[in-house]
């Protein structure tokens, strides 16, 4: 699986376009379409998946579902997809964001933690959606994983499990609510 991330907007949203042979998936459409299609090239787009509804991480999702009449994945559906030759597990972490979930691909060992998780920290959980209960339990949750996975998030480098659960405060329990 071949991962290309192309930043936009003015926060700096990591936008993935994901592929596998001549496949792809967009993850988070931040608000560039031009950038997203520039990335995407002549690859056949199956769908968009978004990891929360935040403007910076949707602002291109209509022109994406429109130009390339593509369905979106979400919160909403299954945990378990197949699509074309991507298989992937939902995972839902809210804390960030109520309709927050981080997309699993075990066979690579790699997630898609959209603001969930950052290097070294996690996201705001002062925003509207967001609950610091319910990440302390999305972290927990996220930490019973393989700790080979590299870890994708929606603004800053990727990272590893491993390395967040030594580094990153959150992930060792070093926090105050």
């Amino acid at each position: 699986m071949k991962i290309e991330c192309v930043k936009t907007g003015y926060l700096e949203e990591n936008c993935y376009v994901i592929g596998i042979n001549n496949y792809a998936l967009v993850i988070d459409p931040g608000d560039d379409f031009i950038k997203i299609k520039d990335l995407i090239g002549d690859k056949k787009v199956l769908a968009a998946l978004i990891t929360h509804y935040h403007f910076d991480h949707v602002g291109a999702l209509d022109d994406v579902i429109n130009f390339y009449k593509v369905p979106v994945i979400d919160y909403k559906s299954d945990k378990n997809q197949e699509i074309g030759p991507f298989k992937f597990e939902i995972i839902k972490t809210p804390g960030h964001k109520e309709d927050a979930v981080t997309y699993y691909f075990k066979e690579y060992k790699v997630m898609f933690v959209g603001d969930f998780i950052f290097k070294e920290s996690i996201g705001r959980c002062d925003l509207a959606g967001g609950d610091f209960s319910d990440m302390v339990k999305s972290i927990d949750k996220i930490k019973t994983y393989d700790k080979n996975i590299t870890l994708y998030p929606g603004h800053g480098d990727k990272t590893s499990l491993d390395y967040e659960l030594k580094n990153n405060p959150y992930m060792k329990g070093d926090y105050y609510e």
